[in-house]
């Protein structure tokens, strides 16, 4: 059923259509670092899931200056966030219709009571892109959802001083004058909150040893032995997942250091930034990366259809960060089960079910910790043989698809060949957290 202006989940409003699903994104971007001006061009390839004569795409702030449906112009009206588009026809469904938009203006961060800012944000010199969980609007028109996969191509133009990353493999380079071209491709599906660009004055660090590429684009004046401590072991960081959760999805993996500190670090597929601040000698910076690492796996590949299974991201990711842990010789996963068993059981905040933990709740601590706590349950329970057998083949028959926590629950009664209904209900549907199992 069509849903508009309302949205498709209700715990980001307002963002998405369910009447379609866009195929491939085709962005012509140019952006202007001084007075941080971006104008661009998006094609959209839309395929209809119900017989429609308009739809509605997300874009924030940005002026539209002209649409066309099928090569030829149509109208169209633009109120808050919602580009509405009058197809001029009936398209039936499962045909597909090119939908292009030309846009331009100042791109502003999408605002949101619950959930902050995210998504196009100006640094001292460059640009992040952070867009989960609604972001996205903030710079290219979209299907918001993150149900909602397609393949990419962004071609971006700015000052040729500046490096451009992005969410895909680059495909070309092209200097004229003062700028360059960066043209980068994504053939794996990607949600919209996963697409990302990442401008800055860096230097490219390639890193070797790992099954893919491995790089790090960071700033030239960084302090090594730091940058070492945190950085230099991830080509065996992701060589270590890829043996425990199946194959790195991807063609590369790069990780972005940005010249400012920030807040927390953000995954994107393919793709991770951080701070200057993030380069440390210390236990919580090491976590953080193995955490953004494994989001490859758990939320880029394996993606949720529905924010409230939220879980299914951050609990996974918090799980390797243990794994990890234990894997250099610090604390077992045993032992951080223990400790943060500890501080969830402690915490005196609302009340939360893991399952469905509301909007307000959807980036607790207790969501990663707890989420992670569940994974260990199901452990002891299964065994470590069926328990890593679960990763690895949720891993491979879900990649690059959209999974819920039923099908998750499912697959692992399946695999492990145990009812399991009795420790995810009491996991993940009971607000009490349950002792944590010998």
């Amino acid at each position: 059923m069509r849903q508009q202006h309302a949205g498709t989940d209700d715990y980001v409003p307002g963002h998405g259509d369910a009447s379609f699903g866009v195929e491939h994104y085709d962005l012509e971007l140019d952006y202007k670092v001084a007075g941080n001006r971006l104008s661009g061009e998006a094609t959209l390839r839309c395929r209809a899931l119900a017989p429609i004569s308009r739809l509605e795409l997300d874009l924030h702030a940005l002026k539209v200056a002209r649409v066309h449906v099928d090569g030829t112009s149509a109208r169209y009206s633009h109120r808050g966030d919602r580009l509405a588009v009058t197809l001029g026809r009936t398209v039936p469904e499962g045909e597909s219709v090119e939908v292009r938009v030309r846009y331009a203006g100042t791109p502003k961060q999408v605002r949101s009571r619950r959930h902050g800012q995210a998504g196009w944000e100006e640094l001292t010199d460059g640009v992040i892109v952070a867009a989960q969980p609604h972001g996205a609007p903030s710079w290219f028109p979209c299907n918001d959802r993150p149900d909602d996969k397609a393949t990419y191509r962004i071609a971006l133009t700015t000052d040729r001083d500046y490096h451009v990353a992005v969410a895909g493999e680059l495909a070309d380079r092209t200097t004229r004058g003062s700028t360059t071209t960066w043209t980068y491709v994504q053939d794996a599906p990607m949600a919209t909150y996963l697409a990302t660009v990442q401008i800055g004055r860096y230097e490219v660090i390639d890193q070797t040893g790992a099954p893919v590429p491995v790089r790090v684009v960071a700033p030239a004046d960084r302090p090594e032995k730091d940058f070492e401590a945190a950085f230099g072991m991830q080509p065996q960081m992701l060589g270590f997942f890829a043996e425990t959760f199946g194959d790195y999805p991807f063609a590369s993996y790069t990780a972005v250091i940005t010249d400012d500190d920030l807040e927390i670090p953000l995954e994107s597929q393919g793709l991770s930034t951080f701070g200057r601040n993030f380069m440390r000698d210390d236990w919580e910076c090491i976590r953080l990366v193995a955490h953004e690492l494994s989001h490859q796996w758990w939320g880029n590949s394996v993606t949720l259809g529905h924010w409230r299974d939220i879980w299914l991201h951050e609990g996974f990711a918090c799980y390797s960060e243990w794994l990890w842990s234990e894997r250099i010789g610090l604390m077992t996963v045993g032992e951080r089960a223990e400790v943060h068993h500890e501080r969830v059981r402690t915490d005196d905040g609302d009340e939360l079910l893991l399952g469905d933990p509301g909007p307000d709740l959807m980036f607790d601590d207790r969501v990663y910790k707890r989420g992670a706590l569940t994974l260990h349950a199901l452990r002891r329970q299964i065994g470590d043989a069926r328990f890593f057998e679960v990763l690895r083949t949720w891993c491979e028959e879900n990649q690059f698809g959209t999974v819920t926590t039923a099908m998750f629950v499912e697959h692992a009664e399946r695999v492990s060949g145990e009812d399991l209904g009795e420790l995810f209900e009491a996991w993940l549907y009971t607000v009490e957290l349950p002792p944590l199992p010998d």
